[in-house]
């Protein structure tokens, strides 16, 4: 297993206590060094590859944003912040997760999940599995029949209280089916989940913000919990 190379950038010492030990429990981790502020970790991603940072967000002389906008190719960064609001700032960036202070280990496992995800996600197709493409269409259930469902042509789905709309180019389906099992169903290379109650097809969306996706005439929302897989799929899109 390819060890990943980190720093753990934080003013508070208890905070960087807690993170070395969490990163000394797992075997692919790599720690490079311990920064009290962001100026000590600008000096070592001059020098040094990085592969992950773990950044606090509000710290003297250099803060965690401030370090993200002045180091160009800036690694992965799980964020590591006791200041919940601040998440839709770290949108812009090469941010993998948002941990919020105090930070149990099983959820600082699982954005180290997310980054082995994400890298495996990067990683180049062979020519066999380059020509494996998603199905073209579905089935769905809706008035007593089955209705063939064009992929390219879906925009987007909504989940409502009782039931599913799936709006299409021209025209919108209802069928009784949970937007879960719709999420189960269709490829993430053509779909994202945005939302509680919306998927949408990243072929249709005309531009976005942090806060909400453009299709056609229709802003979806982005819900506040799906904000950074929202961005980084569509930053890597």
């Amino acid at each position: 297993m390819k060890k990943i190379n980190c720093l753990i950038i934080d003013d508070e010492k208890l905070a960087r206590d807690i993170l070395q030990e969490y990163v000394s429990r797992v075997d692919q981790l790599n720690l490079i060094a311990t920064c009290a502020d962001g100026m000590e970790a600008f000096n070592i991603l001059q020098k040094q590859k990085i592969d992950l940072l773990f950044l606090d967000i509000n710290m003297p002389n250099l803060g965690g944003f401030e370090l993200l906008k002045t180091v160009a190719n800036i690694p992965p960064v799980i964020l590591t912040t006791a200041y919940r609001e601040y998440a839709l700032d770290s949108y812009q960036f090469n941010v993998i997760d948002y941990l919020l202070k105090p930070i149990p280990f099983d959820r600082f496992l699982k954005a180290i999940t997310k980054l082995n995800k994400l890298a495996v996600l990067a990683e180049p197709v062979t020519k066999e599995e380059s020509i494996v493409t998603p199905a073209p269409f579905i089935y769905v259930r809706s008035e007593k029949k089955m209705i063939k469902i064009p992929l390219h042509d879906l925009l987007y789905i909504e989940g409502l209280k009782d039931y599913v709309q799936l709006h299409l180019s021209d025209k919108t389906i209802i069928t009784y089916q949970t937007l879960t099992s719709f999420e189960e169903q269709l490829s993430n290379e053509l779909f994202l989940r945005v939302h509680r109650s919306y998927i949408v097809g990243l072929r249709h969306i005309s531009a976005f913000t942090s806060r909400n996706i453009e299709i056609g005439k229709r802003e979806i929302p982005v819900g506040e919990s799906y904000v950074l897989q929202v961005g980084q799929a569509l930053k890597s899109g």
